[in-house]
């Protein structure tokens, strides 16, 4: 959104030419912890109220999210089967849900982890809230150019976020699950706690979803000129290397899945390459 001419008459410049808003120079340090603390209060009175709505909903929450691939009706299940008709594999990429007695054996465990996973829905729903309070606290310390560059972060930003969480929760949670459960040893039998369950079902999806944040990171890191497109392009090999372990860390060694995970890490990396390039230009036309 462009600044009107009110806005722009109470910016003040620097020793380097560059504006400075006037209403920064007047804050103290007290002012801004004060302005970070309802930012953070409204961030989290908006995961409250996303968790309240999820532990009302808990039953449905719990068998359909957070013991979903347990589930013989997950959708992953049915569509990586017709996948695998269709690339004529011979249903290599066919599962079945593995059949698992979660276990609650701690007094109120059920309350308890209720009451947690709740907010941690609340988090991950309001996500693109929270982001907003964060960013309306970090962006008035930027300059007019990186505001009007950075004005879609938070749309991009969430989108990324939950596509991440899509892809951990819809890919790497039926194949971990899979390979874990039927691991077996000396006869034992796998019958899991609920908190080791859902502590693995936050593993496979959060991470995934800091991961695919990738682009946005290498934008910034490239607009202060700390990463370089040619940078990326040159350890291109040494990246698709890390890539396929990171890949052969998330899913079980079988190449087709791990061909699987990789492909779409991959294709964030050369996303972010294109990102790094386009904001080096911005970054080495600031310095002219």
């Amino acid at each position: 959104m462009p600044l009107d001419q009110q806005d722009v008459d109470t910016w003040k410049y620097d020793t380097d030419g560059k504006p400075v808003p006037e209403q920064e120079q007047e804050m103290t340090f007290i002012d801004h912890l004060e302005e970070l603390r309802w930012h953070v209060m409204r961030a989290l009175i908006a995961i409250c109220v996303c968790g309240v709505v999820l532990f009302i909903f808990r039953d449905w929450y719990f068998r359909y999210v957070l013991f979903g691939p347990l589930n013989d009706d997950f959708p992953s299940y049915r569509a990586l089967c017709r996948l695998s008709d269709w690339l004529g594999t011979g249903g290599a990429l066919c599962m079945e849900a593995p059949n698992v007695l979660v276990q609650a054996i701690e007094f109120g465990e059920m309350f308890i982890t209720s009451v947690k996973m709740a907010f941690v829905g609340g988090f991950v729903i309001g996500f693109p809230y929270v982001f907003y309070e964060i960013w309306s606290f970090i962006r008035p310390g930027l300059y007019p150019a990186e505001q009007k560059a950075t004005r879609w972060v938070i749309l991009i930003c969430s989108l990324l976020f939950f596509i991440g969480v899509a892809f951990g929760f819809f890919i790497v949670a039926p194949f971990g699950t899979n390979f874990l459960m039927g691991f077996e040893v000396g006869g034992a039998v796998n019958q899991p706690q609920m908190a080791s369950v859902i502590g693995y079902m936050i593993m496979f999806t959060l991470p995934a979803a800091l991961i695919f944040e990738l682009p946005v990171l290498v934008y910034f890191l490239a607009k202060f000129g700390l990463v370089t497109a040619e940078s990326m392009r040159q350890y291109r090999r040494h990246s698709l290397v890390g890539i396929l372990i990171l890949a052969a860390l998330l899913t079980p060694p079988d190449v087709v899945t791990q061909i699987l995970i990789g492909v779409p890490l991959y294709g964030l990396y050369e996303i972010s390459i294109f990102v790094a390039k386009r904001a080096q230009r911005q970054y080495e036309a600031s310095l002219q």
